[in-house]
């Protein structure tokens, strides 16, 4: 039996959406420029979404990006605070392709006091835009820690 992203004995833990205008960052690209990028967004997120500058969706890639940052404070229960911040999430791709969240300071200390003893938590993002719209969705899951694996870990 398949159970697609999700094992048994799964649980999940948190859930977050968010929508966003692509013209709200363009206008706060326009204004603030780089420094609006260097304060929110990680270096590997500015590499991925600055070269997107020559098709015209720069905009849209921050779009996303901000809206995956709004939807994993949400699913992690905080929103910007308790210490979780921007640049605390980031989101990169796997060697499929398949967009993920890679968290760090205070975002992964939440995370990590939320994912069960025992468990490891894995973080699901899909992202999409359809102009002017940007939205993200994540859910962030806790499967049984393999024998002899991390416990209280993330995936």
């Amino acid at each position: 039996m398949s159970f697609g992203a999700f094992q048994p004995g799964s649980v999940i833990l948190g859930i977050g959406n968010d929508l966003i205008d692509i013209t709200r960052i363009e206008k706060t690209l326009a204004r603030f420029g780089q420094r609006f990028v260097e304060r929110v967004f990680t270096d590997v997120e500015q590499a991925k979404s600055d070269r997107r500058a020559k098709s015209n969706g720069r905009a849209a890639s921050y779009a996303k990006r901000y809206a995956a940052k709004e939807a994993c404070s949400k699913a992690l229960g905080t929103g910007f605070r308790e210490g979780v911040f921007h640049k605390d999430m980031g989101v990169i791709n796997l060697p499929s392709g398949q967009p993920t969240l890679c968290l760090t300071g205070g975002a992964l200390e939440r995370l990590r006091a939320m994912t069960p003893p025992g468990m490891v938590a894995q973080i699901h993002l899909t992202l999409t835009d359809e102009p002017p719209m940007a939205e993200a969705f994540v859910i962030i899951t806790a499967t049984p820690a393999p024998a002899g694996g991390a416990a209280n870990g993330i995936a």
